[in-house]
């Protein structure tokens, strides 16, 4: 018995000790991703002012979102609305700020809800087999087989306008990617040796997902992450410009530009301003995932 609790004792602490050097290792691939991929840092920087920016909506305008001044009406960009006013008199920057909220909350809230159901539902898949990853996977093809905004549109029309309403359907429609991803790097790492002894020495099963298991998929859930950050922006941005998606008097990014679009010809910054910060921060996090793909993905690191 104290032979066995020694053996235990001691694959805790090797365990341990690799997970502090695996840790060692992410932070020198974060150096050498801040040091080779200028972009991928600059991007990080745009994600971060972003998110700051709204944060502090309220401490960065007089105005409120809902603020309505009919005189001023489609007014161009001036000192007193440096991005100019729409078709009620609301302030552009306000209400691009505002929306920050919103497109960013679906952006990351979502996704996270995602990444929870596909880790959970890919591990179990692969790792217990058999039946029960048949069906997981039955499922996941399931999902996948159709379109995703199609798929939202549906959910949506089903559950009613609200943000609630989209952070189920973009969460629903977005965790069979992750499982398939999440299961196939659990088919790899059960057979690793270190998992093979834990097993032997009769550790649980879920001590040996959770320790073992799920630590090594961290990088590609870091990656995954900021890949499905910008898909969800954009489904976000789709729904709400068909109308089907964040309502009046709240505001998205998707939702300014469908209510400008009617005044593109002699308002063209209603629909043009949301639209450059829907681009820019897709794009931030397009090149952020590109740069952490690169660093972290010990395939590509070998070819």
């Amino acid at each position: 018995m104290k032979k066995r609790e020694h053996l235990e004792n001691t694959a805790e602490q090797e365990a341990l000790a690799a997970q502090l050097g695996e840790s060692d290792t992410f932070i020198d691939k974060m150096k050498r991703m801040a040091a080779d991929n200028k972009l991928a840092v600059f991007s990080a920087f745009v994600i971060l002012f972003f998110l700051l920016l709204a944060v502090c909506a309220p401490l960065l305008t007089p105005y409120s979102f809902e603020d309505q001044d009919l005189l001023s009406r489609l007014s161009a960009p001036s000192a007193k609305h440096l991005l100019g006013t729409d078709e009620l008199g609301r302030d552009v920057l306000t209400r691009l700020l505002y929306g920050a909220r919103v497109s960013l909350a679906v952006g990351i809230i979502p996704t996270i809800a995602s990444m929870v159901i596909g880790v959970l539902l890919g591990m179990i898949s692969g790792y217990v087999g058999g039946i029960v990853d048949a069906v997981i996977m039955r499922l996941a093809d399931v999902v996948l087989s159709f379109p995703s905004l199609l798929l939202a549109m549906v959910i949506m029309y089903t559950l009613g306008d609200g943000i609630t309403s989209i952070f189920i359907a973009l969460a629903i429609t977005s965790w069979a990617g992750v499982a398939r991803v999440i299961r196939s790097e659990t088919l790899t790492l059960r057979e690793t040796e270190y998992v093979e002894a834990a097993r032997s020495m009769g550790v649980k099963d879920f001590t040996i997902i959770l320790r073992h298991v799920f630590p090594n998929c961290i990088p590609s859930l870091i990656v995954l992450f900021t890949l499905d950050v910008p898909s969800a922006i954009l489904s976000e941005s789709a729904l709400s410009f068909l109308g089907i998606g964040v309502q009046l008097p709240n505001s998205s990014w998707g939702l300014m530009v469908n209510m400008g679009r009617t005044y593109l010809y002699n308002a063209p910054w209603l629909s043009l301003v949301p639209s450059a910060a829907i681009m820019l921060v897709v794009l931030a996090f397009n090149f952020l995932g590109d740069g952490l793909r690169d660093v972290l993905d010990p395939h590509l690191k070998n070819s």
